[in-house]
């Protein structure tokens, strides 16, 4: 059963939706604004597996959707005249300039070109990123593995120290605090957390099938070669399918998504949710994210609201970089802190967004004064979501059109 409202004209994007919810445990929910219009705001399906219902305000992991709403916070600096984009990092952060990063720029920072993209090669083990600070020393101490700018290669995890490290010495206050008092506030955002506050837990949803806590039961017998439990798994899959996918073996693919212990590392835990990682942890529901992209669409303000200047959307949304991407092994066009869009049935070359493992994802197109946001809680997909969000989009992206033909 869908809940909420859907325009007539966005009537396909309702079957869309309501055939991806699951006949099992899991939930989601998905919002459109077109011209500022909240036209699709729909939600269905359970946040956990005893069937509390998925409500319109329930927030959901995101995965690396989180990393478009990490840029766009960093954008507000640049917008304020804060940061700029061709200035190096350790103009901000001097430390930062340790063992060979003294070059590095905030632009290549945002178009993952700084060659920090391992997250293997700054941690002993998956529970180390719960340590803001640590994991800040940490980047601090990391060598890059190639020349800035010299290649392009997904920094899936650190991504998030980077950006967010910097915004946080540029402000000199925490990440998070910077995320609602530049973000969040202006723009009535009830739904956009990296870094769970314990007073909004009680909206959280619980991933269902996409990690589960080792415990000795699901440990491999002594001499198996079977993966250790279902993360495992899914990591070798992924690995199989992209190296499929793009017909090479994705080298670094391993370094950049799996911290070592990953196996072991439970993101359904509270100290999981609660933790600031800018790249991964980000708590959100859909309305929140349409929100933060109907402003980019709009360029830069919502309902008479200016976050961002014009000129700084516009740089932001610039295509930088349409070379193979190392890590993921595909061409991202990656824009500043923003890839292009995924969609089934459907195209916006001159869409962005950032889409997140498990099948989450929001964008917009300043074309059509659109954005899109859906959020989830079940299933596993890629690191740029799957084809349930891609589908999702590709139906917005008709009806928006059949709409305009009509002259609506």
């Amino acid at each position: 059963m869908l809940h909420g409202t859907n325009h007539p004209d966005f009537a396909n994007v309702a079957d869309t939706f309501r055939a991806l919810l699951p006949k099992g445990p899991g939930g989601a929910s998905v919002a459109v604004m077109h011209r500022g219009e909240l036209v699709v705001d729909l939600w269905g399906g359970t946040r956990d597996e005893s069937g509390r219902p998925f409500e319109a305000d329930t927030l959901a992991l995101s995965f690396s959707t989180t990393k478009g709403v990490t840029s766009t916070v960093a954008h507000v600096l640049a917008s304020q005249g804060r940061l700029d984009y061709d200035a190096k990092v350790a103009r901000y952060w001097p430390e930062f300039a340790a063992n060979g990063k003294d070059q590095i720029t905030v632009r290549q920072l945002l178009r993952h070109e700084a060659g920090l993209f391992s997250i293997r090669a700054i941690t002993d083990d998956a529970r180390d990123i719960l340590d803001w600070d640590g994991m800040l020393r940490r980047i601090e101490q990391a060598s890059p593995a190639h020349a800035p700018g010299a290649k392009t290669g997904y920094h899936a995890l650190t991504y998030g120290w980077l950006v967010g490290g910097l915004v946080e010495k540029i402000m000199q206050k925490p990440f998070g605090d910077v995320l609602r008092d530049e973000l969040a506030t202006p723009l009535g955002l009830r739904g956009c957390f990296i870094g769970l506050p314990e007073a909004e837990l009680h909206r959280r949803a619980e991933l269902i099938g996409m990690t589960r806590r080792v415990s000795s039961a699901s440990a491999p017998k002594s001499g198996s070669k079977r993966p250790a439990n279902s993360a495992a798994r899914i990591r070798e899959a992924v690995l199989r399918t992209t190296a499929t996918l793009a017909g090479v073996e994705p080298a670094n693919f391993a370094d950049a998504l799996f911290p070592k212990g990953v196996a072991r590392f439970d993101w359904n835990d509270e100290a999981t949710v609660r933790a600031c990682i800018p790249a991964a942890s980000g708590m959100f529901d859909a309305r929140s994210l349409a929100r933060i992209y109907a402003m980019l669409a709009n360029g830069g303000e919502l309902h008479g609201v200016r976050v961002l200047d014009r000129g700084t959307v516009r740089r932001a949304a610039e295509v930088e970089s349409k070379r193979r991407d190392g890590v993921l092994t595909l061409p991202m066009h990656w824009r500043l802190g923003y890839h292009r869009v995924m969609a089934i049935g459907g195209s916006a070359p001159d869409g962005f967004g950032h889409f997140g493992f498990g099948g989450s994802g929001a964008f917009c197109d300043p074309t059509r004064d659109l954005s899109v946001a859906f959020v989830l809680n079940h299933g596993v997909g890629t690191p740029l979501g799957d084809a349930r969000v891609w589908r999702l989009n590709g139906a917005v992206l008709r009806a928006v059109d059949r709409r305009s033909r009509a002259g609506r």
